[in-house]
């Protein structure tokens, strides 16, 4: 080639080019199916929830008492119309500890039907109840009942040696003997006074 020919730019590969959700003839590019936002939280919150508690799962599969906590943090179980009894019923109709997904969906489907709820408010309240925690628990109160069971100075025995005059706690000192080769006998009032003069 010659430094002063231009290249010819490439027409006829651009006009058969297609792009990835449709052919290039048409002027609209069609939007890429995405699930509904219910389903996609659904399947997110079932992934935080089968997590939940279990550092070795990888929440692709849910447990019946992961299932329950998640209901009960959702307020769909609620003691009256639905109970963790019969969502154990339905769960255990499945035949498996874990489920998947699928089944799971197959699960709130045969709940609702029986317990004559609409599937989709069960579904809705599981996708919107935010991920997993110990909801609901208040700030626990310090009664004086605590204060008499916390207070070291009423200890005895072993348990009032794994604590210094002020209260602290010792530590491994005050939980494990340790041995004295000081060459005296346990309970010797005057140790390191043989050599001393008055």
């Amino acid at each position: 080639m010659s430094a002063s020919a231009t290249p010819e730019p490439p027409i006829k590969e651009v006009e058969n080019l297609k792009l990835e959700n449709g052919s290039g003839d048409s002027e609209k590019p069609t939007p890429p199916t995405t699930p509904t936002p219910l389903q996609s939280t659904l399947e997110e919150q079932f992934k935080l929830f089968a997590k939940f508690g279990d550092p070795k799962s990888d929440g692709r599969q849910i447990t019946l008492s992961n299932s329950d906590k998640w209901m009960k943090q959702a307020k769909v179980i609620d003691g009256k119309k639905i109970t963790t009894t019969d969502t154990g019923i339905y769960f255990k109709k499945l035949k498996s500890l874990k489920v998947g997904i699928v089944d799971y969906k197959k699960f709130l489907e045969d709940l609702a039907k029986n317990k004559k709820i609409e599937a989709s408010e069960i579904k809705s309240k599981l996708a919107n109840c935010g991920p997993p925690g110990h909801h609901g628990l208040g700030k626990v109160h310090n009664t004086s009942t605590v204060d008499r069971l916390t207070d070291t100075t009423k200890y005895t025995g072993t348990h009032k040696q794994r604590f210094d005059d002020s209260g602290k706690g010792k530590g491994i000192s005050g939980r494990k003997d340790v041995l004295d080769d000081s060459g005296y006998v346990s309970g010797y009032q005057n140790k390191d006074t043989f050599d001393k003069k008055e």
